[in-house]
């Protein structure tokens, strides 16, 4: 089995992606690198995993919808509304709106440039109050960390509208129209059911989510300096040799050394918090109400709230 894990950024250069294979009872972990063809990723994962194979593939960005953004359209559940995006009523569902009045329930991406676009706008012309509305449960703020950004907008450096454009559009939905079987956590099953040989398993993670599992004593003030990252580097080799995983000579001067960017930083540490479920070191967080399993997904590894009888 291989494990994937790619940090999504909207410009090719932000897209980085890291690996582990497994081997006999523990993971040999690769260093980081730029994704490359976005568009053919996902068959050279079909490629290196071959018939009997499998796969785990953990993306960044949301895989699923807002209930409150569903429900405008009558929708159930995801997987069918992702396949019909582009054609139909949705012809238009991935162009971001210039302006305000361009917005609707088919068209709810905003904005296309910075100017005076406020979340109002994109509230208003959805006949919706609060911005927390646009956001799936597992976007809301929790102890760990606050709220992420609606996948709706497309502005400002914590957005995920863009990155979430590409990966549904040229990466995903080709993906399931292929001939080797695709499946999406949690929407076609629990991890242990849809882990089988042969599979591929597309699974949403968040990157920041995995902070507070490795560095909690060593938090990590500011990702994006080189000194911040260098400095939790030993927690993560230490990490790595409690949990069996076998680093290459280059993932392990990488870490040492601090990682060329934020955004390889963040495909390792993504990588790593997959790993952690994938040999049963934190619970998937596999969600128990039909609209959040059917409708709005998970993050990988996130623990679950679970509602009181």
């Amino acid at each position: 089995m291989v494990v994937y894990h790619a940090d999504w950024g909207t410009a090719p250069k932000k897209r980085w992606l890291c690996n582990a294979v497994l081997e006999g009872d523990g993971y040999r972990a690769q260093s980081p690198a730029l994704v490359g063809d976005h568009r053919g990723f996902m068959n050279r994962v079909k490629k290196e995993t071959g018939e009997t194979g499998a796969a785990v593939v953990g993306f960044d960005f949301p895989i699923g919808i807002p209930a409150r953004y569903a429900a405008l359209l009558g929708v159930t559940e995801f997987k069918p509304f992702l396949l019909q995006l582009g054609g139909g009523d949705f012809v238009d569902f991935y162009r971001i709106s210039v302006t305000s009045s361009e917005i609707s329930k088919y068209r709810p991406f905003y904005p296309q440039a910075p100017g005076r676009s406020k979340h109002s706008h994109l509230l208003s012309a959805l006949g919706l109050t609060f911005i927390d509305e646009l956001r799936r449960k597992c976007d809301l703020a929790n102890d760990a960390r606050p709220a992420a950004c609606s996948l709706f907008w497309t502005l400002g450096s914590n957005q995920v509208g863009r990155a979430a454009i590409i990966g549904w559009r040229d990466v995903i939905v080709p993906a399931l129209c292929g001939n080797k079987p695709v499946l999406l956590w949690p929407f076609d099953g629990s991890v242990d059911s849809l882990l089988k040989p042969g599979n591929i398993v597309v699974v949403e993670t968040y990157p920041a989510e995995c902070y507070c599992w490795f560095f909690q004593s060593e938090p990590l003030r500011s990702k994006g300096r080189w000194e911040a990252r260098r400095r939790v580097g030993p927690t993560l080799l230490k990490w790595a040799q409690s949990a069996n995983v076998m680093l290459a000579p280059e993932l392990r001067r990488t870490i040492e050394d601090g990682f060329p960017n934020d955004d390889a930083f963040d495909a390792t540490v993504g990588l790593f918090g997959m790993l952690e479920v994938l040999m049963n070191r934190r619970g998937s967080g596999e969600p128990d109400e039909d609209s959040v399993r059917k409708l709005e997904g998970w993050i990988f590894g996130q623990r679950y709230p679970r509602r009181v009888a």
